[in-house]
């Protein structure tokens, strides 16, 4: 059954937890959503604070997928540029879907769902995101139409002796 989506949702304490456990058990599955496993939610908390702080002040949209049983399953950060030279493209940030529901295509329908709610905000022509290099993450965002545009080698490190390049995409709107 398809993850139910929505843009904006009210942030009450059920969402927040929802949010938390998510990134932690994304997180501790090996993601690449910003920490290294093992974490727990209270290293991941300050991390979902800063978000939650960035949608309060108008600076980032969270898109949120529920899975059948209304749990959050799946989650992307809209987040606007405040360059006044930059406004024409926002970061999609924070791209998680449950471990539970991999291989069932939800990736592909948070992007797509991303990708609406982009088109949907006045003025936005282009979404950018960054990847960890050496999970083949960029073959996958290729396929969702996004394209490779710049590489910092080893710019990444996730452990001693284990560097990895940081990988941006494009994906153009127009």
């Amino acid at each position: 059954m398809p993850l139910t989506f929505t843009l904006d949702p009210a942030v009450d304490r059920a969402l927040r937890d929802g949010v938390l456990d998510l990134w932690t058990d994304v997180s501790n599955a090996g993601g690449s959503v910003g920490f290294v496993p093992p974490v727990t939610r209270e290293t991941i908390r300050p991390e979902l604070v800063r978000h939650l702080v960035a949608m309060a002040e108008g600076r980032a949209r969270l898109l949120v997928g529920h899975d059948e049983q209304g749990r959050v399953a799946a989650t992307a950060f809209l987040t606007l540029n405040t360059h006044r030279l930059m406004t024409h493209w926002l970061w999609l940030y924070t791209v998680m879907v449950h471990p539970r529901h991999q291989g069932r295509g939800y990736g592909r329908d948070l992007l797509a769902a991303a990708g609406e709610a982009a088109r949907g905000i006045d003025g936005i022509e282009a979404i950018r995101l960054t990847c960890r290099g050496g999970l083949g993450l960029e073959r996958f965002y290729e396929s969702c139409g996004y394209k490779e545009v710049g590489r910092v080698p080893g710019a990444i490190r996730v452990a001693p002796d284990d560097d990895r390049d940081d990988v941006f995409m494009l994906l153009p709107l127009t």
